[in-house]
């Protein structure tokens, strides 16, 4: 069994039907996406950048939905927080699979791939 597949079964509800919900969004929205496991965290990448990862943070009750670019993301996504005040990471936090709007969700997977697509590096600040 992969790593990233071991991560997820380890997860507690609703957490990890959470996670292989947005799983499956993203490898189903954005076929050119490679899943890796990297810092002990899924991470969805575009060629060798990561453009998400999906995470518990530390005494938090929901999953966290991180965009690696999200900062140039989030006046068109105001969904997009900035939790933990990242310099670059913007993120969706998810209690309950219903938090998820489907639609902006996708929206917001194809803004982020092409927002990635046309940088020279994931991790720019």
């Amino acid at each position: 069994m992969k790593p990233v597949d071991q991560y997820f079964i380890n997860q507690k509800e609703p957490h990890q039907s959470i996670m292989l919900y947005v799983r499956g969004l993203i490898l189903n929205t954005l076929p050119e996406v490679i899943e890796r496991y990297s810092y002990k965290i899924p991470f969805y990448n575009i060629g060798k950048k990561p453009m998400i990862y999906l995470n518990i943070l530390k005494g938090k009750d929901y999953v966290d939905v991180a965009f690696v670019q999200g900062i140039l993301l989030e006046k068109q996504f105001p969904i997009l927080k900035n939790d933990n005040k990242r310099k670059q990471v913007r993120s969706i936090q998810l209690k309950t699979l219903e938090d998820l709007d489907q639609e902006n969700f996708i929206a917001l997977l194809h803004a982020a791939s092409k927002q990635l697509s046309q940088s020279k590096k994931a991790w720019f600040i």
